[in-house]
């Protein structure tokens, strides 16, 4: 057997993969586009508007509204409830600050549902289970593109009539049961950050059949200024602030949306690849799905259920695949201060501390006890929709000598 590089042993992949390089000459040319029409304000242009009706077009939906990042997205979406402070969300324990922010915004109670043992995402039993009088939505994550069970959730949503908000942040083109995510819940959350399938270094947007918050989230990205089409006296219709897009982020974003279905449908067929080479390794479980989800792979993760997780990862990185280790370390719940330590608005505590709330919300280790004991057997890898068959033969490879090598 050959000996770990992390040991001395030679490198199982010599040389660095392919950079992702998402940007040419369509890009350049939106682009320029937007500069020559020397004013690239978002009403003044046809890049966000063209943008927001080819995405709407794309999910088949009636609404989609641009925004300047996933967090300014998922902001929009609570805001559009318009929920009373002291009102709980439930969401998922291993996600993004950007998924919380705008509930403390709103003066809302993050609640965290435990994941679904080997699924790596939420266990409906737990978001019924954690759902109070004063629970007033729930927001799914569909972490790494891999859909949670949407069927069991929205059962629950729909008999304790609580809208559904899907973070789609790292779940372009997901499906579930032939279903877009992002379609099948009240609304749907996009992210544009560098990182995403969907890259303009920064951005977002939303999308929505109900014409109620369509209507909200529209305004309150743009400052509730409801007449801005006019010129006179202004009418700001309720508290929002600026979450707006401009032309030039929407060019790039016409143009990455053309490339969309190949960048998702190339990730895919590789990762579906390297899971099919992985099956055969009983220490690790490779990316797991439910039955009938169509993931994304935003990440490419495995469960090391024997073993130190960040061993392997340490090994992996040795051999020159760069595997990471326990992806955000610990749940949200534990490495966000305004949870732990009720840092929001100055020493105020709000909104745990506020006429609105009876008791004290606490935030500790064991709330969600299966994610907190998976973040520790994970390690995570970014597939590319730029790479080869080959490159996806050496990955596999490395791990299955990691994995027979530490056995």
């Amino acid at each position: 057997m050959d000996k770990l590089a992390i040991y001395g042993g030679e490198k199982f992949r010599k040389q660095p993969f392919p950079p992702r390089t998402p940007y040419g000459e369509e890009d350049f040319l939106q682009v320029k586009e937007a500069l020559e029409s020397q004013d690239l304000f978002y009403t003044a242009g046809n890049k966000v508007a063209g943008f927001e009706k080819a995405f709407a077009d794309t999910y088949g939906v009636k609404h989609c509204y641009t925004c300047s990042s996933g967090t300014a997205s998922l902001h929009m979406a609570v805001a559009a409830l318009d929920p009373e402070p002291g009102g709980e969300v439930i969401t998922a324990p291993v996600t993004d600050f950007g998924t919380i922010a705008g509930l403390i915004f709103q003066g809302l109670i993050p609640v965290f549902a435990d994941w679904m043992p080997d699924a790596l995402n939420m266990d409906p039993k737990s978001v019924e289970a954690k759902i109070t009088p004063k629970t007033c939505a729930i927001i799914v994550v569909h972490l790494f593109g891999n859909p949670c069970d949407m069927d069991a959730i929205l059962d629950i949503a729909r008999r304790h009539d609580l809208p559904v908000i899907e973070d789609c942040c790292q779940a372009y083109l997901t499906y579930y049961k032939g279903r877009l995510c992002g379609t099948i819940g009240d609304i749907g959350c996009f992210s544009m950050q560098m990182s995403k399938h969907l890259p303009t270094g920064e951005g977002g947007c939303v999308i929505t059949d109900n014409e109620r918050y369509a209507s909200r989230m529209c305004l309150f990205r743009d400052k509730g200024w409801e007449n801005r089409e006019r010129f006179g006296p202004r009418a700001y219709s309720f508290l929002g602030t600026n979450y707006r897009m401009n032309e030039l982020t929407a060019a790039v974003a016409i143009s990455q949306l053309n490339k969309l279905e190949h960048t998702v449908s190339s990730m895919r067929a590789l990762a579906l690849e390297l899971k099919n080479l992985l099956a055969d390794e009983p220490s690790l479980i490779a990316a797991p799905s439910l039955e009938g989800a169509d993931a994304s792979y935003w990440l490419f993760p495995i469960i090391v259920k024997t073993g130190d997780a960040e061993l392997f990862a340490k090994a992996l990185q040795a051999e020159g695949v760069p595997f990471g280790y326990g992806y955000t370390g610990k749940p949200i719940y534990l490495c966000m201060e305004a949870l732990t330590a009720k840092r929001t608005f100055g020493t105020s505590g709000y909104p745990f501390v506020s006429e609105f709330r009876d008791g004290e919300t606490a935030y500790a280790e064991g709330l969600c006890p299966v994610a907190e004991r998976q973040l520790k057997q994970l390690i995570c890898f970014r597939i590319f929709e730029n790479w080869t068959r080959e490159d996806i033969a050496d990955v596999a490879g490395a791990v299955k000598k990691v994995a027979r090598n530490l056995a």
